[in-house]
């Protein structure tokens, strides 16, 4: 393989590992936290004290679990009334409803 053949090849392959990094920040920006939406054991990371990570809810809808979601859906998700009527939103912040006893 020539020399140029050789350039021509690390250069693809710098252009493309460069657009794979900037298309994943771009995806990473487009997503917000979103508390309270979470089924048990399905939030994607710390569900407050006495939790690790992913995976780690204990409660439906635990309010101070989160989960990613696309930038500017996360209060308008349809979620089912808690069992009082009340409505049950998610949220940009941690809430205290729906916390394991």
């Amino acid at each position: 393989m020539s020399n140029t053949a050789k350039s021509i090849a690390v250069a693809g392959a710098v252009a493309a590992a460069m657009t794979a990094t900037l298309t994943g920040a771009a995806s990473a920006q487009s997503k917000e936290k979103c508390y309270g939406i979470s089924l048990a054991g399905q939030n994607d990371c710390a569900a407050g004290p006495g939790t690790t990570c992913a995976g780690t809810s204990t409660v439906d809808y635990q309010g101070n679990a989160w989960t990613l979601v696309d930038a500017g859906t996360c209060t308008s998700i349809e979620l089912p009334a808690m069992a009082d009527g009340t409505p049950r939103e998610g949220s940009l912040e941690e809430q205290t409803r729906d916390l394991p006893a």
